[in-house]
């Protein structure tokens, strides 16, 4: 066969032919366009319908347009007290530090560990030997001087008689007279000697200065004591009555002045350190005569009986000065008192139909809280509030809920 058989005709750009269709991937574009524009079209959809339903639900009262279930209160007319609360400490009447005021050794213990002594009762002896043969000493020098100045006493007589009869000269019973002086002298000074060792003796008996309670022992038999160490040998706390310092603030400082110049007396109460547990009752005696300055407090005094001991020395108390009472006020339980802001409101129930109405709170005590604005009587929303507002339909938990004209619940 040719060769020129074989050899493939050559056909230039002039010479090809137009392409007769477009590309395939022409119509999957289209598609996607398509199913985008839908895609679009829903979101928009759904977007529309969230905002009419939350247009709903803002139009739609709280409580889901029923009415609301809720628990109430009564406003009653009583007494209420006027209280001001503070922090006290439990502070004794009379508390005692004993120490020796002479040097020796500690000879007995007459006392045991918290016993209730009453004053004067011995608690302990130190050795009073040397201090026995001390006075014994002064008192026969005092004994001394005392016939010393008798004789002298004595002579003074004699030269006056003797002086009336011109038998001896002026001076001699002027110098009579200046002995007996000097001798008197010497006698008081003996005395002096001898009551101070008295005294010296009867501080070795040392006895209770106060009734109370005496603590922990100290000192034993044995020990050797110093009249200037500080070592002390007993301490005794008086219990019965028992005080409580606590603090007043200067604004309050004015209404408790007033009634303690009526001579009113008011009473004080001492809770636990909780302040839910009553520990006792008692009365405040007085008001300090400064103001601390950096606290703005001035400290009062109240006085209670003890009776029980429940209040003991150097306890931290919640104290409650009880300072006026208010009498036929009108109370309700702070529950029932809502707050915006500084403004104080209630909702009144009238007709099955809850009413806001505000009012100011004044005085609250053990839960109940004084206002002005309603009146004794007045039915109170005590619970819902999250539910609740101005006009919204009600429901008392535990009634049946109000019936319509055709006898059926209302919705």
């Amino acid at each position: 066969m040719p060769a020129d058989q074989y050899e493939r005709p050559i056909i230039g750009p002039e010479h090809q032919l137009p392409a007769s269709s477009p590309p395939r991937h022409k119509g999957s574009r289209i598609i996607v366009g398509i199913i985008l524009l839908v895609i679009f079209a829903v979101v928009i959809v759904l977007i529309l319908r969230h905002h009419d339903d939350t247009a709903k639900a803002a139009k739609t009262p709280r409580g889901g347009g029923g009415p609301v279930t809720l628990t109430t209160t009564t406003a009653q007319k009583g007494d209420i007290g006027v209280y001001l609360d503070s922090i006290g400490t439990v502070t004794p009447v009379y508390s005692a530090s004993i120490t020796s005021q002479v040097n020796g050794i500690v000879t007995a213990v007459h006392y045991t560990e918290g016993q209730i002594v009453s004053k004067g009762d011995p608690l302990i002896e130190i050795d009073p030997r040397t201090y026995q043969a001390t006075l014994l000493q002064a008192q026969g020098t005092l004994e001394r001087d005392e016939n010393v100045l008798g004789q002298a006493k004595m002579d003074l007589e004699r030269y006056k008689d003797a002086w009336a009869r011109n038998a001896i000269p002026k001076q001699t019973l002027d110098d009579q007279e200046k002995i007996v002086l000097q001798d008197q002298g010497t006698v008081k000074i003996d005395q002096g000697t001898v009551q101070f060792d008295q005294i010296q003796v009867e501080y070795c008996h040392i006895t209770a200065p106060v009734t109370g309670r005496v603590g922990l022992r100290l000192v034993d038999p044995g020990n050797v004591v110093q009249s200037s160490g500080t070592l002390t040998l007993a301490v005794i706390t008086q219990l019965q009555p028992i005080t409580v310092i606590f603090t007043v603030s200067e604004d309050s400082l004015g209404q408790v002045q007033q009634r303690l110049h009526k001579g009113a007396a008011l009473t004080v109460d001492a809770f636990d350190r909780a302040g839910q547990k009553k520990i006792a009752s008692g009365k405040l005696l007085t008001l300090d005569n400064l103001i601390d300055t950096t606290t703005g407090t001035v400290k009062a005094r109240a006085s209670f009986e003890n009776k029980d001991t429940s209040l003991f020395p150097n306890q931290f108390v919640n104290v409650r000065l009880l300072v006026d009472t208010l009498h036929g006020a009108t109370l309700i339980p702070a529950s029932a008192i809502q707050h915006n802001g500084q403004a104080d409101f209630v909702y009144v129930l009238e007709d099955n139909t809850a009413h806001m109405r505000s009012v100011k709170a004044g005085v609250t005590d053990a839960g109940q809280t004084e206002v002005t604005g309603i009146n004794p009587g007045d039915v109170l929303a005590n619970s819902s509030f999250d539910k609740l507002q101005d006009n919204s339909k009600v429901v008392v938990a535990g009634k049946p809920a109000p019936k319509n004209s055709a006898g059926s619940a209302a919705p």
